[in-house]
């Protein structure tokens, strides 16, 4: 069993621009602000989008002015109001933001379920969003935006910190929709192989006190429908005995693709000494 991996720290390097910490308040505003302009979309509220992009808005990579974005917006939602097929269910998760004076750089990722993917089947496409805000009269506004599908090797970079956050929670059902049948691990402490059902029990009943998680050097390649991903990850806090600990592993996950869905068929570590 790997325990519980780190968060992946994603880097964003703006040309020219020295990234930092915004306050929490900050934080809040700005999530605030790109939940109220999916709402907005989602609506067709012309107003909203007025008021959250600036004039000079651009969305890359087609530099599409702020006029010609709301337009398509509009146009988008009378298609979907018109339309009698079910409507994608689209959520918003795992946001970083950083600050630089009155420049915020936002990453997030867009979780979009449709029931009809390929092949006419329900399928769930990840996104992720690039956004770049400006405080103009003391009011955040959105200056430019990209985004891309996510190819496989960041989907399961993903993944692994969607692991860390079930380990936290002792969520058993991401266990098992994530965990292939086949699944099995070799744990880092002591050796022992465990299946699928073994490593849920042991991770939901686990009684540890967690203080810290940091995984460091995650890479992920893909082979089809194959991705290994590697890293090293530290742990720290204390057992149910109030005994502290803090250990270091190297660890390898492998992750296959099955009628669609990347699912962890492997996990093995080995402690740092």
């Amino acid at each position: 069993m790997r325990y519980i991996l780190g968060t992946v720290i994603l880097v964003v390097s703006v040309a020219g621009i020295a990234l930092g910490d915004c306050t929490d308040a900050e934080k809040s505003s700005l999530e605030a602000i790109d939940r109220s302009w999916a709402a907005a979309n989602e609506k067709g509220d012309r107003a909203a989008l007025m008021n959250i992009l600036a004039d000079d808005y651009k969305a890359l990579p087609g530099m599409l002015d702020k006029k010609t974005t709301i337009e398509n917006s509009m146009a988008a939602f009378e298609r979907e109001k018109a339309s009698t097929e079910p409507k994608d269910e689209v959520s918003y998760d795992r946001y970083s933001i950083t600050c630089a004076g009155n420049t915020a750089t936002m990453i997030h990722r867009s979780i979009i379920k449709t029931q009809n993917g390929a092949g006419g089947r329900p399928e769930t496409i990840w996104a992720r969003s690039i956004h770049v805000f400006e405080k103009r009269g003391g009011k955040w506004q959105v200056v430019s935006t990209t985004g891309n599908d996510m190819d496989d090797a960041m989907t399961v970079a993903y993944l692994e910190q969607d692991w860390n956050d079930a380990n936290l929670k002792r969520d058993k059902a991401w266990f098992e929709k994530n965990f292939a049948p086949d699944y099995v691990s070799v744990s880092s402490l002591t050796g022992k192989i465990a299946g699928k059902s073994d490593d849920i029990m042991d991770a939901v009943n686990d009684k540890s006190t967690v203080e810290l998680t940091e995984t460091t050097g995650l890479s992920v390649n893909v082979d089809r429908n194959v991705a290994i991903a590697v890293g090293t990850y530290r742990w720290k806090g204390k057992d149910e005995k109030g005994v502290a600990y803090d250990h270091k592993i190297h660890f390898i996950d492998t992750w296959v693709k099955r009628n669609g869905q990347w699912m962890v068929l492997a996990s093995a570590g080995s402690v740092i000494r």
